[in-house]
Parts: structure tokens; sequence; C-alpha cells
């Protein structure tokens, strides 16, 4: 694959980002990089879709994406309400998951408790050892 070719990956992604926040719907990415399911990103990615199931909710985009680079933070989700700034959430459990469900997203309520951030990450740099 050519740099070219995952850069238009890339903005494919951001464009459909974009679409669905405009459309209203609430995004939650499950880290699921080898540390994230390591440390039970599968089950949590579960508990998610059951409660949207009961909920019955239509909107709200459950995602799996790659790692968010804080392994010992893991198992983690990130929620995007639109409108409002992302939350990423940690160290968790199908409990605290489902806390975060109800109160975050279909609440609008996020669960600072569980927060381990929030706002856009800016890109890493590079920097030199010297």
């Amino acid at each position: 694959m050519t740099m070219d070719e995952l850069k238009q990956i890339k903005e494919d992604y951001i464009d459909e980002r974009r679409r669905e926040v405009a459309a209203g719907y609430i995004s939650v990415d499950v880290h699921m990089g080898t540390c994230g399911i390591a440390a039970g990103a599968k089950t949590i990615h579960q508990a998610l879709l059951e409660e949207m199931d009961k909920a019955a909710v239509t909107n709200v985009k459950l995602k799996i994406t790659g790692c968010a680079g804080l392994c010992s933070m893991e198992p983690m989700i990130t929620v995007l309400v639109p409108g409002a700034s992302p939350v990423k959430y940690g160290k968790l459990d199908v409990k605290k998951v489902r806390e975060i469900f109800y109160s975050h997203i279909l609440g609008g309520h996020p669960k600072v408790e569980y927060a381990i951030g929030h706002g856009l990450e800016k890109p890493q740099q590079r920097v030199g050892i010297k």
C-alpha cells in the first residue's frame, strides 16, 4: 500500500466521522490494539453491544479502533457526543462501561471518575535524542 493510499483512507475516515457528527450520531470507539485485547477490550465491546440492543438505540455508532497509546490504561473507550469534547475512559470493566453507557452516552453526563482525558489529542512529533 502506498503513502497516498494510506492518506486517502485517513481522509475518508475523517470525512465519515464529520458526516456522523453532523447527523447527530454519538461515536464510541473501543480501542482494540493488542494491549487492549489482552486487557479485556472484547468483553467491553460485547457489553456495549448488549446495552445498545437493550436500549434499542439508533443514534450510536460503536467502532473498533487500534491502540490509543496508553497501554497501562487499557481497556479504553473514547466517547464523542456531537457538540462536546471527546472523553477517553480507561481501566474499564463491564460494570464501569455500563455506567458510562447510561450516564454519558445516553444521558450526556460524563462519568468523571472513570475519565482519563478529554479533548482532541495533538499528533505526536518525533524528537531527536542527543
